[in-house]
Parts: structure tokens; C-alpha cells; sequence
């Protein structure tokens, strides 16, 4: 015969189990607003670059007067701007800047689209997709702790910074394409080390306001990792004009 303290443990452990099986659903809804913000914002960085690409009149006003510095560097201060005041600004505020960041990005991308054939930017495409994906499941899914790599990842960062800078004038081929093999490298771990990030700091219990900065933030990591992979698969793998 069940005793009192059976039964009450039996309760406690269904109603643990429902509370995780929540917790579970609300994770996984949580991590397909963020891939759906990222693939949105991917498409429309997409449908900027390509118009641009296809319009000779675009492609003077931009890349052939001073306009082409405010293009190149206007992602970079929306995405500090986003950054360092996304405690302070509304999920609305937030959102905005999001999907003017990645139109800005586009307008950017439109000069591999201009150097680049299209069937091989198409190709690089899917190839950065599928290596993304991969990486991005195996953040998700995996057991083990990857946050030992991210001091590696981030390291690894600021030396393709500064030696893409440095190449700027040396304009050396074979540094390019070290760049591009180490950039491959360091782009697929920090989708998985992001991506294992991003589920870490999920907590349900926030409100709808903190969610939505919280997804729109995750997904400008993801769709940062994904553009560069993308210029660095591009870079050894495309065909030029």
C-alpha cells in the first residue's frame, strides 16, 4: 500500500518532470525566434547586396565616391551603438537597429557579389550553410563544456583583425589565404561555442521585454559568425569575375 510520503513523492517528481518538459519547449521556441531573426536578417543582407550588385548606378553612388567609408564602417557603429546600450533602449528600439544593421551589411556584402561569380557565391552559400548548421547543432546538442575554447576562439579573432589589417598593405596572396583557412577555423568554433552560449543563458523566467533583446542579440552573434564564415569560405573557394 502507498504511503502519504509516496504519494506526495510521486507528485513532486511528475510535477518536476512537466516543469522540465516546459522548460525544454519554451528553449527550443526560444532558439528558433533566434535563428528565424538571423536567417531574416541573412535574407535581407542578401536582397540588399544582390539589387546593389545589379545596378551599375548603385554601384557608383556607393563604391565610387566617399559614400563607400560610411557603408563599410556604419555596421560597425550600429553594432557598438546595439552593444553598449541594449540595456537601455526598448526591445522596439532594439529591433530597429537590428534590421538596419543587416541592410547596412548588405550594402557592404554587395562588393563580393560585384568581384565574385554568382554560381560560386551561390555554392559558398550553401557550403557555409551547411558547415554553420552543423557546428550550430553540435553547440547545441553537445555534453561538453566549450567554454575553455572561447579565450582560444577570441584570440584567434583579434589575430584575423590585425593580420587582415596588416594585409591591406602588403596585399600578400598567400597571407589571404591563411587568413582564410584560420578565419574558417575560428568562424565554425564560435558558432558552436555561441550557440552552446546562447542555451546557457536562456532563463524562462525573464520578461517578454529582456527575452526579445535577448533573442535579437543572439541572433547578431550567430549572423555575425555566419557572414564571416561565409567572405572566408568565399575567399578560398569563390571564382572571380
Amino acid at each position: 500500500m502507498a504511503t502519504n510520503f509516496d504519494r506526495r513523492w510521486a507528485a513532486t517528481a511528475h510535477a518536476g518532470a512537466t516543469t522540465q518538459v516546459e522548460i525544454d519547449q519554451s528553449l527550443r521556441a526560444y532558439m528558433l525566434k533566434v535563428y528565424n531573426i538571423m536567417a531574416s536578417g541573412l535574407a535581407l543582407s542578401g536582397i540588399v547586396a544582390v539589387l546593389v550588385a545589379m545596378s551599375p548606378a548603385a554601384q557608383q553612388a556607393i563604391w565610387g565616391t566617399g559614400l563607400r567609408w560610411v557603408v563599410i564602417f556604419a555596421p560597425l557603429g550600429l553594432l557598438l551603438w546595439m552593444s553598449f546600450g541594449v540595456n537601455k533602449m526598448s526591445a522596439r528600439t532594439l529591433s530597429a537597429l537590428y534590421w538596419v544593421f543587416v541592410a547596412g551589411m548588405g550594402l557592404s556584402l554587395s562588393s563580393l557579389f560585384m568581384i565574385y561569380t554568382g554560381a560560386s557565391v551561390v555554392r559558398v552559400f550553401f557550403i557555409t550553410a551547411a558547415t554553420f548548421g552543423a557546428a550550430s547543432l553540435y553547440g547545441y546538442t553537445t555534453k561538453k563544456d566549450l567554454t575553455g575554447f572561447g579565450t582560444f576562439l577570441f584570440m584567434g579573432l583579434i589575430g584575423i583583425l590585425i593580420a587582415s589589417v596588416v594585409n591591406i598593405f602588403l596585399g600578400s596572396t598567400m597571407m589571404q589565404f591563411i587568413i582564410s583557412v584560420i578565419g574558417v577555423l575560428v568562424f565554425t568554433g564560435l558558432t558552436a561555442y555561441d550557440t552552446q552560449n546562447i542555451k546557457a543563458e536562456f532563463n524562462e523566467g525573464y520578461g517578454d521585454e529582456a527575452m526579445e533583446k535577448g533573442a535579437t542579440m543572439s541572433a547578431v552573434r550567430l549572423y555575425l559568425n555566419f557572414v564571416n564564415l561565409f567572405q572566408m569560405l568565399l575567399h578560398l573557394l569563390g571564382n572571380k569575375e
